[in-house]
């Protein structure tokens, strides 16, 4: 846990009870709540002050802290430990991707899903929700940040599933399934931050889907809502992006989520292109998959990056659903 306001206070000389005040003047009553509040507009109320100069240091002073804060160490025998309990392995749906994550997405990680556009990211995310929803009944939110969820192609990806069904039958499944996809629109990281809050807020104390236990988070794309805000210096940005990137990562390990992240690909040195976001993001997710595709085809290449027990380099090359 972050530190209490309180607690600051008695540490550091530019946390005093001036700067406390004018943060609860704009809604601000714990270090928390600086996640979900746009820091420009704080930074140019704190312009307006005549200690502009001391509440800015105290912004300052906080973002560094959120920076700083990271997991406790833990022992191998902790670790181990929560390795082997109840961290299933979903199934996306989609062989490739399963075949290179040797089964499926893990409960309790984080993993991203990394390409160019066009390459099937969304593809794989909207396959998912419908195979999680469908095959392990369990609710799936869908964090939508550049309009990408489909209904329509989710309902396609379980017509297809259900070839040989009635069409009562199909039509029951469709309802149950897509009664368990719940999807919100975001578009900026603040009120993704906001609605992470919310969501842990309510899993924990069960009161978002009722009997269906919350199996998937899945945000196409995390890199549309972080990118825009690491621009000039990026110190505020950066601090952003890691409270962000722990906050998932203590969804998936304290809820028993997976979570799954799309990000763009950006051009680099030389020309060539490379994962969105920089150094400071790529640690992060405990998975990575970068993914290409021939333009115009329907295959898709996928290279593991990145995973905590799979070996990396692999490879495979799967069809696309049209």
């Amino acid at each position: 846990m972050l530190p209490s306001s309180k607690a600051l206070e008695l540490e550091f000389s530019e946390i005093d009870s001036n700067f406390l005040q004018f943060c609860a003047s704009h809604g601000i009553l714990s270090v928390e709540d600086f996640l979900v509040h746009d820091l420009n507009v704080l930074v140019a109320f704190a312009e307006q002050h005549g200690t502009s100069k001391k509440l800015k240091q105290g912004i300052t002073r906080i973002l560094s802290i959120i920076d700083n804060h990271h997991q406790p160490w833990l022992n191998g025998m902790k670790l181990l430990e929560d390795a082997l309990q109840n961290k299933h392995v979903l199934s996306t749906g989609c062989e490739g991707v399963d075949h290179i994550l040797q089964g499926g997405l893990r409960e309790g990680q984080l993993t991203e899903l990394v390409g160019p556009s066009s390459c099937g990211k969304t593809q794989i995310c909207l396959q998912a929700a419908s195979n999680v929803a469908d095959k392990y009944m369990g609710a799936v939110i869908f964090l939508d940040t550049c309009n990408s969820f489909s209904p329509r192609r989710i309902a396609c990806f379980l017509t297809k599933r259900m070839s040989s069904s009635s069409n009562e039958e199909k039509q029951r499944i469709l309802e149950r399934v897509m009664s368990n996809i719940f999807s919100y629109s975001v578009f900026d990281i603040f009120s993704l931050l906001d609605v992470l809050q919310q969501l842990e807020s309510k899993l924990r104390s069960q009161e978002f889907t009722g009997d269906n236990q919350v199996q998937l988070l899945i945000i196409d794309s995390i890199s549309s809502l972080i990118t825009p805000i690491l621009g000039g210096n990026g110190a505020n940005g950066r601090s952003l992006m890691t409270s962000a990137g722990l906050l998932l990562k203590k969804l998936a390990h304290e809820l028993n989520l997976s979570v799954l992240v799309t990000n763009h690909m950006v051009g680099g040195d030389g020309g060539a292109l490379k994962p969105a976001l920089g150094e400071s993001w790529k640690s992060v997710p405990h998975v990575r998959i970068l993914l290409s595709r021939d333009h115009g085809g329907n295959f898709c290449d996928a290279s593991l990056l990145k995973h905590p027990s799979v070996a990396s380099g692999q490879f495979v090359r799967f069809m696309i659903e049209d």
